[in-house]
Order: C-alpha cells, then sequence, then structure tokens
C-alpha cells in the first residue's frame, strides 16, 4: 500500500529539553544578542534553524561506534575504518582529515590561491569565500540564468553557468585560474542541486584547460536524491552510485562532514594528485594535526565511518528531502515567497519580497531573522547583504544579488510537529509584515561579519 504520510524512519530514545520562553523575554534576548541570532544563548532558542552544519542526531550505531574509537596519535585502527569510508565513496587515493570543512578549505586554498588567482564557483560560501578572499585570491560567482527564477520549476537551479565559465578562462587565461569549485547542494544558492550532467561539462572544461576541478561535497547524498528523481538515466542507480560517478569527475573534494557525514565534528580533503597532495598534508600537520587524525578524535572518525553509510539509505533521503519540501511548500500556500522548487537541507525565504518596503541597505533578510525569533523563538540566518555585500571605495554599500533568510532543517532531530509549529509562525509573520522596520550595523569585523555583527533597529 501506498500511504500519503512519510513517517522519520527512525525511534527517539533520548531528548533534549526545549525552554519555552515568552515573546517578552525574547524580545530583551535578542536586545541583549544586538539583534543578531548568532549571538544567542541556545537555551533561549525553541526551534534552531540557524544552520544544519553539526547540528544532526546521531544513531544508535554511530554512538556504538564511538566507544571503540582508537586514540593513538599515529596509525588508529578508528583512523583506517574512516579512511576505508571516504575512499570507497570519493574513489581518490589522497585522504586528509579535518575538523570542519572550513579547515580543508583553508588548507587548499591557501596554497593554491593568492594574489592574482581566480576561483569560480556556482556560488561560493560565506567561509569558501572568506579562506579565498583571505589569501588574496578573488572568488566570482557564475551560477546559470534559471537561478534567478524562484519561480520556476527548473529542477538543477545549482548548477554552473558553463558558458560564462568558458568567457572567463579564455579572458584571463588558465594558468590564472587555482580552482572551479562546484558546491553540490549549491547552499548560497538556495539549497538547489547540480545535475551529473553539468558536473560532468564542467569537468571536461576543467581538464581541457588544466585547471583543478573541486568538489565541495557536504551535501552529496542530497544532491545524489534529487539527480535520481530528476535526471534521466538515473532512476536505477543507487544514490551512492550516482555520488560516486560525480566524485569521479573531480581532482579533488572538499566536505564537512558535519552535515551529510551525520555527525557534530569533521570534515576531509580529499586528492587525486600527488605533488599537491603533498603539499597539503605538510600544511595538514602545521595545523591541523598528524596525517591520520587531523583534529579529530578517533571517536569522531569512527562516528563519520557510520554516517558516510548511513545517509545513503534510501528511507533515510526520501523523508529528509519530503520533510523539508513539507515546510517549504506549506509556508509558500500561505504567501511567503520562497526559492521554489524546494532543496534539500532548507527552505530560503526570499527576504526582500516579502518586506518590500525595507530597503537593501536596511537589511530586509536581518529584520526577518530577528522577526522569527521575536514571534517563534526561531532561530535562522540571513543569506544576503550582511553575508555578501561589500562596500564600495565610497563606503556604499553593493548589495548581494539576493536577500534570502535560510531555515535549515537539522538532521533526525525534529518532528512533524516542530515543522507544524515553524509553519504557524508564519501566519504571525504574514499578519505583522508591513509594520516590521529594518536595521543598521554598528559594529562588524572584516571578515564573515554576519558571525558577531551587531545591529541596531533603523531609524
Amino acid at each position: 500500500m501506498n500511504f500519503k504520510t512519510i513517517i522519520e524512519p527512525f525511534r527517539i530514545k533520548t531528548v533534549e529539553p526545549i525552554t519555552m520562553s515568552t515573546q517578552q523575554e525574547r524580545e530583551q534576548y535578542l536586545k541583549d544578542a544586538h539583534y543578531n541570532p548568532f549571538l544567542l544563548k541556545s537555551r533561549h532558542v525553541i526551534i534552531d534553524l540557524l544552520t544544519d552544519s553539526g547540528t544532526s542526531a546521531m544513531s544508535s550505531n554511530q554512538w556504538a561506534a564511538m566507544m571503540r574509537g582508537d586514540e593513538s596519535y599515529a596509525g588508529a585502527r578508528s583512523w583506517k575504518r574512516f579512511e576505508k569510508a571516504v575512499h570507497k565513496l570519493t574513489g581518490m587515493p589522497h585522504i586528509l582529515p579535518t575538523h570542519q570543512g572550513r579547515a580543508a578549505e583553508r588548507i587548499l586554498y591557501t596554497y593554491i590561491g593568492g594574489k592574482g588567482k581566480y576561483f569560480f564557483s556556482n556560488t561560493h560560501f560565506d567561509t569558501t569565500r572568506a579562506n579565498i578572499e583571505y589569501s588574496g585570491a578573488t572568488a566570482i560567482d557564475l551560477p546559470v540564468q534559471e537561478a534567478h527564477n524562484f519561480q520556476s520549476d527548473y529542477p538543477f537551479k545549482g548548477n554552473l553557468d558553463v558558458v560564462k565559465l568558458q568567457e572567463h578562462i579564455s579572458r584571463l587565461g588558465s594558468e590564472n585560474i587555482a580552482a572551479v569549485i562546484l558546491t553540490v547542494t549549491n547552499n548560497s544558492g538556495g539549497g538547489q542541486p547540480v545535475s551529473m550532467q553539468n558536473a560532468r561539462e564542467v569537468s571536461h572544461l576543467c581538464r581541457h584547460n588544466n585547471i583543478l576541478f573541486v568538489l565541495d561535497c557536504c551535501r552529496i547524498a542530497e544532491n545524489s536524491y534529487f539527480i535520481h528523481k530528476n535526471e534521466p538515466g538515473y532512476q536505477n542507480k543507487t544514490y551512492r552510485e550516482i555520488a560516486q560517478e560525480m566524485f569521479s569527475l573531480s581532482d579533488a573534494a572538499v566536505m564537512s562532514a558535519k552535515k551529510d557525514g551525520l555527525v557534530n565534528m569533521g570534515g576531509f580533503l580529499t586528492l587525486r594528485n600527488d605533488e599537491l597532495s603533498d603539499a597539503c598534508m605538510q600544511l595538514l600537520i602545521i595545523t591541523e594535526g598528524f596525517t591520520t587524525y587531523g583534529g579529530l578524535s578517533g571517536r569522531d572518525m569512527e562516528a563519520i565511518a557510520v554516517g558516510l553509510e548511513e545517509v545513503f539509505d534510501p528511507d533515510y533521503l526520501t523523508y529528509r528531502i519530503t520533510s523539508t519540501q513539507y515546510l517549504g511548500e506549506s509556508i509558500l500556500k500561505k504567501g511567503i515567497p520562497i526559492i521554489y522548487p524546494v532543496g534539500g537541507h532548507a527552505v530560503y525565504v526570499d527576504a526582500k519580497k516579502l518586506y518590500s518596503h525595507i530597503p537593501v541597505k536596511q537589511y530586509p533578510g536581518q529584520a526577518l531573522v530577528c522577526e522569527l525569533y521575536r514571534i517563534g523563538g526561531i532561530r535562522s540566518v540571513e543569506i544576503g547583504s550582511v553575508m555578501f555585500g561589500k562596500y564600495n571605495e565610497q563606503g556604499q554599500l553593493i548589495p548581494a544579488p539576493m536577500e534570502l533568510v535560510r531555515l535549515a532543517i537539522p538532521r533526525r532531530v525534529y518532528t512533524q510537529s516542530h515543522i507544524d509549529y515553524v509553519v504557524e509562525v508564519f501566519d504571525e509573520i504574514l499578519a505583522a509584515k508591513d509594520r516590521v522596520k529594518g536595521l543598521t550595523i554598528t559594529k562588524e569585523p572584516k571578515f564573515l561579519r554576519h558571525f558577531t555583527a551587531h545591529f541596531a533597529p533603523a531609524g
């Protein structure tokens, strides 16, 4: 029989209490946090959709595996199990463990980057761009045109524009391009998937021009689900087989295992080139740890090895994608503008359209994240001109292409009633939307300002 209800394919055997706050309390908490949800205390949050990174609930098998963690400094049994699991998935010979994805990014992009170098991506995420720009290199986004149409049902809005990439290669010269990075799914572009055909075209172009092709694969299982569902020729392949094919197209891969590794800490960098691997390995030893632990405990590596198996379970992926789509389609029916189709790990609200009366320089996305917390205790994150905006030489804001708010769903954490509560909060968001005012920045760092910036209500 085919039932309409997709249930969680797991049972809950450990619970964590949620403190239920009042709106009056939350207004004070928000003020104390300078209107930046990153600065809120977790105990003051009812539903935490700030990120899906490191917030997964681990399985009983993962917890059991952690008990056999070998904490030897070099050559631990846990390292061998981790290495085997990563090699089985990626097929790459050189595997460097790191404590999380941005550490892998820093090692690789610092080494191959630098002043005068260029990186291209379907859309660079915040830490990726920061690591690239910190090296002195330039990060350029090349999303396909369909990515800008939030209403269309085009299934692969995460694709990279190969025609524009070719134009940049011809103009700049391949020797000045450090790498092309394909992020699957495309987080900053609305969590949208990338097709295998697009990955194949990018791979062909990079190899023809001797350019390093890097796969940012932290949500590779979710991306494989969409390829299986929407790309001809993949309906009879398993999700793992689809992922392995995409890895085969790349020269290197960076993963934050805190997403599709289903763990709270960990990541890796994998490479095919021996010389590049040796150079990155030296940076790993200097900054992260020895080559067989790289900043991770044996327990972490055991949990990742199990998580990389569990994440490709068909029942899990069906539940994961369906539950995220349920949230997106429910608020879309109410009139909340979102990026459609709904991606795998998050729902992206178009704050610019929702709060059309708030000018971009007053950050409509940041206004929405504050309202979601004030009204419902929901923590989310702005992905717009706070995160990606720049200043020109006159100190004027150069806005980001989109003003979004991301509702990132932690894996195996929230139940149907939690998501229904989030949907209900959006009724109040709609009712109060015309009264909401923007924000101004009162304090900010040079890099990754959204993490620690202070805001105040616009006058």
